[in-house]
């Protein structure tokens, strides 16, 4: 594509429920922003610094600051999500959250485990969840029993 074929002024067909966007306004914002794929901290921060200044102001947005405001929304959005995605917690992870969460020692699993040795066994992970192990459980912290699978 030569760059005399590359229209960077939306036509208003294109703009569809955004009409009243102002074509040079939103190509004036995009040249002082110069939005981008975000890949570090420091231009995620800087986006959301953007996105701060334009969120005080939402009530006087106009349509091309809006439309900026949404394109910053998306792209931090996606670094964010890429970024701080939360990795599947293991069962024995799980085990140990919700002993942690519910203030529980090793002798408190005596009646889902049945002796202190199959405890220590499980809980330093020499020795795998039992469906009986796994229904007990799901039973006794009211949770799924795919959080022990």
């Amino acid at each position: 594509m030569t760059s005399a074929s590359f229209n960077t002024a939306p036509s208003v067909a294109r703009l569809g429920r955004r009409a009243a966007l102002n074509a040079r306004e939103y190509q004036r914002l995009l040249g002082r922003t110069l939005p981008r794929v975000i890949r570090t901290e420091a231009e995620n921060e800087h986006y959301l610094e953007l996105l701060a200044r334009l969120d005080a102001r939402s009530d006087k947005l106009t349509p091309a600051e809006k439309e900026l405001a949404d394109l910053l929304t998306l792209l931090i959005e996606d670094f964010e999500e890429q970024a701080y995605a939360l990795k599947a917690a293991s069962p024995l992870e799980v085990l140990h959250e919700l002993m942690r969460a519910n203030d529980l020692k090793q002798k408190d699993l005596l009646d889902v485990f049945g002796t202190p040795s199959i405890v220590s066994e499980v809980l330093k992970g020499k020795r795998s969840f039992t469906t009986d192990h796994i229904r007990k459980l799901s039973q006794r912290f009211h949770v799924s029993p795919e959080l022990f699978l």
